[in-house]
């Protein structure tokens, strides 16, 4: 059936939409990556050292694919022209799950190669403490929902690719003291457990707005055009719950890896009974089997204090 005469005419919200700035983006990183583990790295180990680990290139290849995904099409033009709930899972992949990704991938001599000991480690460091980085990332949660700064986001490009530079960038300095390349940076598995629990109860303000909220919170998601048949209300319920539960349990689940390699440790150093009892210290199975005139003897035996 053909089109109804004067109709208007909507764009497929999948229709494909190059993104040429995150390729270059990702590239960049790449050959940077690359250039600091054969050009800098084996001046900066010690011999015999390695430059990087597997983990360290797992983790960084990981964090460029997250990074790739979040920012390009489909995730990034329906998330940023149609649904509110897909912007917010873009959100998580660039705030909860790349830059835990990114410290992990950073060897150590790196960071101090670009930071040095003056007072860019000084200034980092200060942006790094948990109250200062915890403060600084959850303050930036709560200004991004804001309806005229997401309103403003999506129609100014400027303005948008700043808040998302913002979002992994205090990101970053917020998992630091869990996963930071630093050693002295960290804090201890303990605190790291309640940094980690107080930082997703700052996240229920928003969800929970967004999830009971009446009518249309952000109006540059209200569109004729409505992907997947999620209406603008069922669309701010989704995004609400991604934040919310999504996010909860992401750091509940680290907070218990955490929690447990803390004391999976202790018990690995710990004395453990090996598969079967000694026979001598089960009873009535002694070599030589204990008398009661034997222990009277031995009290009487020793002196008395």
């Amino acid at each position: 059936m053909g089109a109804v005469l004067g109709a208007p005419s909507y764009p497929n919200p999948w229709r494909y939409q190059a993104n040429p700035e995150v390729w270059l983006l990702v590239a960049f990183l790449i050959g940077a990556y690359i250039y600091a583990v054969r050009v800098i790295g084996p001046r900066a180990v010690a011999p015999g050292q390695p430059v990087v680990t597997r983990r360290q290139i797992g983790c960084f290849i990981g964090a460029m694919v997250l990074l790739f995904t979040a920012s390009t099409w489909p995730i990034h033009q329906i998330g940023e022209e149609y649904l509110y709930s897909v912007h917010m899972f873009q959100h998580m992949m660039l705030s909860y799950f790349m830059p835990p990704l990114v410290l992990l991938a950073t060897p150590e001599w790196l960071l101090r190669a670009l930071v040095g000991t003056g007072r860019g480690y000084r200034v980092l460091r200060w942006l790094t403490r948990p109250v200062a980085a915890g403060l600084a990332f959850n303050a930036l949660v709560m200004v991004t929902h804001i309806p005229g700064v997401v309103n403003a986001s999506v129609q100014n490009a400027a303005l948008h690719y700043l808040l998302h530079v913002l979002v992994v960038t205090t990101a970053v300095w917020m998992w630091t003291p869990v996963v930071g390349p630093f050693p002295e940076w960290r804090i201890s598995p303990i605190s790291q457990c309640i940094y980690l629990f107080a930082n997703s109860v700052v996240a229920m303000v928003p969800a929970g707005w967004l999830t009971f909220a009446d009518g249309v919170v952000y109006r540059v998601y209200d569109q004729p055009v409505r992907v997947w048949g999620l209406t603008v209300t069922s669309d701010q319920q989704a995004a609400g719950a991604i934040m919310k539960v999504g996010g909860t349990l992401y750091l509940t689940c680290v907070i218990i890896y955490i929690f447990a390699t803390r004391f999976g440790v202790e018990n690995r150093t710990s004395y453990r009974r090996g598969a079967s009892m000694p026979t001598a210290e089960i009873v009535g199975h002694d070599e030589h089997p204990l008398t009661y005139q034997q222990v009277t003897e031995a009290f009487e035996r020793t002196p008395a204090p």
